[in-house]
């Protein structure tokens, strides 16, 4: 990854901030490297404080700045080191040695030095979990009441470590919560981003398959018809091209509408494509009333012109019937029936048959396959609520995408 990449950018911006804040706080420390350069100590006890000082500055940077131990002061080995170790078990280690080093330098100097216990405090606030971090801290805060007492320390001094303690750590946790909580709010907002990619594309599937499926089909048989009437019935053969490129532009069209979202078939369409098609196989069709009222409800329609065009096809491809009959039934439920005398249906559903489900779900509405009441066949019953003014493109669109 380039380093002129935006993600790297920020990442780096943000391992600034938290670096200059974690270093900010160790201003405080300032009365424990006074009382180091200014006790009179040895040579051998300076030594050894100035470097359980600086194990202490190191543990608690790496654990607040870094949140994974010691390495987490080198960013680039930061993913290497999460595949290789246990970091959790990293964090605890570098805990305890914060600890331990702190209570060492407080037994070896004086009084002067509890306050690294607050340090200690807000290092376990960061890089223990919960509620780990919260026994941790008050462990810690006992730590800091039994080294007061064992000092002789004033006994407000030995109060205000305690409270002081229990403060900032617990201020850690709350900051590190938050900072989880933000991180899993950024992966909840990328999975949905990616179901809302995932559902569109089965949305575009399930339409190209509705659209194109009828419109291909009808294409297949006037060109098997076409080539059968050439060269003897030239002029039957160019009837059916003709029926071809009608086809063929209205399929067309009906891919763009449904890549821009706004397709909804209707009665008048799919009846006469029905009509078409099954007259080009030599199917008798027969459509109960034979004039269909305008539906008051366009979403209804829609999904019940889509069951007419799934019905018709699989009829006119795979029946091998001789009639098909089509009923509409209207009230406060729309329902539609076609039956056929063919072949019957296969045991395993198509792409279309679950596409026509999920429409009518989503328009409260029912659909269902079966035999004709005459044994022989295949029946596709759907009924669908009618509700006068209600808008399909908007109320799919808002579930597809919500």
């Amino acid at each position: 990854m380039k380093w002129s990449d935006p993600t790297r950018q920020d990442s780096a911006r943000g391992r600034a901030i938290r670096m200059s804040w974690s270093l900010l706080w160790l201003f405080f420390l300032t009365p424990i490297v006074h009382d180091l350069a200014t006790g009179g100590y040895g040579p051998i006890r300076l030594a050894l404080g100035s470097f359980g000082l600086l194990v202490v500055v190191v543990c608690y940077v790496s654990l607040v700045f870094g949140g994974i131990g010691w390495f987490g002061l080198f960013g680039r080995a930061e993913t290497a080191v999460r595949r290789v170790l246990d970091t959790d078990r990293i964090l605890e280690l570098t805990c305890l040695v914060l600890w331990a080093t702190s209570v060492g330098l407080i037994l070896a100097f004086d009084d002067a030095w509890l306050g690294l216990m607050v340090y200690v405090s807000v290092s376990l606030g960061a890089g223990l979990r919960f509620p780990q971090s919260m026994w941790a801290i008050l462990g810690c805060m006992l730590t800091g009441l039994a080294l007061g007492t064992l000092l002789d320390a004033a006994g407000d001094d030995i109060l205000v470590l305690a409270f002081v303690t229990v403060l900032t750590g617990g201020l850690m946790i709350g900051m590190r919560r938050l900072l989880e909580t933000l991180v899993e709010l950024r992966e909840a907002r990328e999975i949905v981003a990616q179901l809302s990619a995932n559902e569109e594309r089965l949305r575009m599937a399930r339409d190209l398959h509705d659209v194109l499926g009828h419109s291909l089909s009808l294409i297949t048989l006037k060109s098997e018809l076409a080539g059968r009437f050439l060269p003897g019935h030239v002029e039957r053969a160019a009837e059916q091209v003709a029926d071809i490129e009608r086809v063929s532009r209205q399929a067309l069209v009906d891919v763009r509408e449904a890549v821009g979202g706004y397709r909804r078939p209707t009665f008048a369409v799919e009846l006469a494509g029905a009509r078409i098609a099954t007259k080009a196989v030599g199917i008798e069709l027969a459509v109960v009333p034979e004039q269909w009222p305008v539906c008051p409800d366009p979403e209804a329609e829609a999904v019940l012109a889509w069951a007419l065009r799934e019905a018709v096809t699989n009829t006119v491809r795979h029946s091998g019937a001789r009639r098909c009959t089509v009923t509409l039934g209207t009230g406060a439920v729309w329902s539609l029936d076609v039956a056929d005398d063919g072949r019957g249906a296969t045991r395993c559903e198509g792409n279309g048959l679950t596409g026509l489900r999920e429409r009518f779900a989503l328009a409260d509405g029912d659909i269902r396959v079966g035999v004709p009441d005459g044994g022989r066949g295949f029946r596709l019953t759907a009924s669908v609520p009618v509700l006068p003014g209600r808008d399909d493109v908007g109320r799919i669109a808002h579930e597809v995408n919500r």
